[in-house]
């Protein structure tokens, strides 16, 4: 196991109606400003809910928000932000609503000459606005973690960022809003926070047995409750362990002490930026054809996952992780989620040369968890996702 440092500061609200616990979290003389995206949170009662839990606050709001946060979104309710003097944001929506916030709490403190460059910088954000986040919709773990990711349309970019102010200061998960979200934002969710984990799982060996077995229970749990909460989102009880799987997918826990890997959710972002593909869609589509690329380097740890996760236990290491590379991508499948990029878009000739373009650009020359992967490396593995 690798040394490390762990810290999470956010406070988890879990549990029924917990909505109304908002005023015990907030400071009391806050300027509150609610934002959330496309308008759902109010036909669903998430909206009601917490705008009666917060009567007694100053409370603004800023919806429209959209799915990959828009830049030029953003920068318009940075101004509303500036301009109303707020001084605590609060989230209502899924991960791209958190994200936004997430940029918007940086960016309302940035001295530099533009926000964009918090993006373009790569360096941790030290200083934010006091934030919080009501989930609406389980996938990103942006909840309870302190990372996110912006879209420019003008440019066609999506870009990360993160550091330590950007976690959360409490964040209430309710797992009855399950019960509202259309099917494919679930699925989407279920593959979203499965990718998480093959990120942080699916390196190479370190001995590091605890983490290996949080992954994996993860995991197992993900694919059992799938075909649960997709047919019934009312089922309290899967809910909620669909819920809590998408927090510990990506809150920090099992990427201690252990190599990550990341490259699928690089090339992922960009499939995105280019095409505007639902993100875990995107992930899908890499994650198949990127695990057989590396089959020399991944496959103990894919064989592992073999035998823990699905049960195949038959063959040799390499039939084992073959075997499981192509378990995964029923289970994308059975979740009513394609995986061939030629299946979503027409237009894809030429994208794996214009990626590897990018990040040749962007200097990122070395990617995954040794970073090995050049800019040709992933050319080959976005032509093989065709």
């Amino acid at each position: 196991m690798n040394q490390f440092e762990y810290k999470n500061p956010t406070k988890i609200i879990f549990g029924q109606n917990k909505i109304a616990e908002l005023a015990k979290e907030i400071p009391a003389k806050a300027k509150v400003l609610i934002l959330y995206g496309g308008g759902s949170i109010k036909s669903n009662g998430i909206y009601d809910q917490v705008k009666a839990a917060l009567a007694d606050f100053n409370v603004m709001e800023f919806g429209g928000i959209p799915p990959n946060p828009e830049y030029a979104v953003l920068m318009d309710a940075l101004d509303f932000i500036k301009s109303n003097e707020i001084n605590f944001l609060l989230a209502v929506g899924g991960g791209s609503v958190i994200d936004g916030t997430k940029f918007l709490a940086a960016a309302a403190y940035y001295e530099g000459e533009t926000p964009w460059d918090i993006l373009t910088s790569r360096k941790p954000v030290l200083k934010a606005m006091p934030f919080a986040s009501v989930l609406t919709l389980p996938a990103t773990g942006s909840e309870m973690n302190s990372g996110a990711v912006v879209t420019r349309n003008e440019t066609k970019e999506k870009l990360a960022m993160g550091g330590p102010a950007l976690f959360p200061q409490f964040s209430i998960l309710d797992p009855q809003v399950i019960q509202s979200i259309p099917e494919r934002q679930i699925a989407n969710g279920l593959a979203d926070a499965f990718t998480h984990v093959l990120e942080q799982y699916l390196t190479y060996p370190t001995e590091a047995l605890l983490q290996d077995r949080f992954a994996e229970s993860i995991l197992q749990t993900l694919t059992e409750v799938a075909p649960k909460v997709l047919k019934d989102p009312s089922d309290y009880k899967a809910a909620a362990n669909f819920m809590w799987s998408c927090t510990m997918a990506l809150n920090g826990l099992i990427s201690q002490g252990v190599p990550s890997d990341w490259a699928v959710h690089a090339m992922g972002h960009e499939l995105t930026a280019l095409f505007g593909i639902d993100h875990a869609r995107t992930l899908a589509i890499i994650a198949p054809s990127h695990y057989k690329y590396n089959m020399d380097s991944k496959q103990e740890k894919l064989a592992q996952y073999a035998e823990r996760v699905f049960n195949i236990n038959e063959g040799s290491t390499e039939e084992k992780a073959l075997a499981v590379i192509d378990a995964t991508e029923s289970f994308f499948h059975s979740l009513g989620i394609k995986t061939r990029l030629s299946e979503y878009t027409q237009d894809y000739k030429g994208t794996s040369e214009l990626i590897s373009e990018r990040f040749t650009q962007r200097g990122w020359m070395g990617i995954g968890e040794r970073g090995s992967l050049s800019p040709d490396d992933v050319a080959k593995i976005v032509e093989m996702a065709y």
